[in-house]
């Protein structure tokens, strides 16, 4: 063989090693197929999740199918995951990022590949808690829902629920909800104390709440019960206070209290054992791109986690992410307080609910 054949030969060769490396490159998300199964929110979330992220996804790949699998709680999946540890059914868990810890120190979830989930890169730096675990899939904070019709003075402040005049009339989701346990961090806020330190003092503030409180657990939400008027004010996280505020006709108030609130985070997971992570990381990365996290913004109100996401300011304004509740956000290290929820929750069932 000549030099120059030689010579050709060899190029045509890399040249075809090239253009396969580019195609396998451009067509991992492609390849992917088959179906998975994704554990989140139930009710009105799965409803506007399916719409805005799901039913996009499954049109822009056809060939994976996603099913959904509706939950109330974090804890109810971390639960199923246990459950189903040694052969998980799970393929991806949205979780609070409290549980999703949890869930990280007992091996239920995986690390991501950041080149199968190359939008990693692109959202902010607090919306990466576990390093290249579950990211967040979007940011939140806790807010005082209110009967405008109902009560006769709005409420400025968290101390505003304990007016004697809602004897009966507070609705307050107390933990394992999440919900709970920020609460818990306000209170603690509000007596000037260290969530880290010691508790005490929101402990006894709530034991002093609870001759009003209604419910620790409102059915199906607290925003329904507010709505039937059947309560008047309680506890709810922004996102959805803001929905249901959209469909109240005017009835439901939404307060982010002077005092500030706490910052929550919702987190999405590839369950570790998946019968199909690639198809898996084709959906997370596809929830954290800027056109998932605008949909799901505009349509629900929780805060974008992608910096390259665009929402109106409008409903900028009305997210986790605007500038007056980013300016009230309470410092919390949802690390530690996943490390201590069990204690936490016993304190609630032993001398909160019960002084009820």
């Amino acid at each position: 063989m000549t030099t120059d054949l030689c010579r050709t030969v060899r190029a045509a060769i890399i040249l075809s090693l090239g253009l396969a490396t580019m195609t396998t490159a451009r067509a991992q998300p492609g390849d992917a197929s088959g179906e998975i199964n994704v554990a989140g929110y139930a009710a009105i979330y799965q409803d506007n999740f399916t719409k805005a992220v799901v039913e996009p996804f499954m049109k822009k790949y056809p060939n994976i199918k996603v099913n959904y699998v509706p939950t109330q709680l974090s804890s109810e999946r971390l639960g199923a995951l246990r459950a189903q540890k040694d052969n998980p059914q799970l393929d991806v868990a949205l979780m609070d990022v409290a549980l999703s810890r949890i869930a990280i120190a007992e091996g239920l979830f995986a690390e991501l590949d950041p080149a199968a989930v190359p939008n990693l890169k692109d959202l902010y730096e607090n919306a990466r808690p576990n390093g290249n675990y579950g990211p967040a899939l979007t940011f939140d904070h806790i807010t005082i829902i209110y009967r405008k019709d109902l009560l006769p003075v709005a409420p400025k402040s968290w101390k505003d629920l304990w007016d004697p005049k809602n004897k009966g009339q507070v609705i307050v989701n107390a933990p394992p909800n999440i919900q709970g346990l920020a609460f818990t961090v306000v209170v603690n806020h509000l007596q000037g104390s260290d969530y880290k330190k010691t508790i005490d003092p929101a402990v006894q503030r709530l034991k002093e709440l609870a001759p009003l409180v209604q419910t620790w657990a409102p059915r199906p939400d607290g925003y329904t019960v507010l709505l039937s008027g059947a309560a008047r004010v309680g506890t709810g996280w922004n996102a959805q206070s803001q929905m249901y505020a959209n469909r109240s006709d005017g009835k439901l108030g939404v307060l982010l209290p002077e005092e500030g609130s706490v910052f929550q985070i919702d987190t999405m997971d590839l369950v570790k054992g998946s019968k199909n992570p690639k198809a898996a990381q084709v959906f997370i990365n596809y929830a954290l791109s800027p056109e998932a996290q605008e949909a799901f913004a505009s349509t629900m109100f929780y805060a974008p986690t992608n910096r390259n996401a665009k929402v109106t300011p409008e409903v900028l304004a009305r997210t986790a992410a605007g500038a007056e509740s980013r300016a009230k956000m309470i410092p919390v290290d949802w690390g530690f307080v996943g490390s201590v929820r069990d204690q936490w929750l016993e304190r609630w069932r032993r001398e909160i609910i019960s002084a009820n």
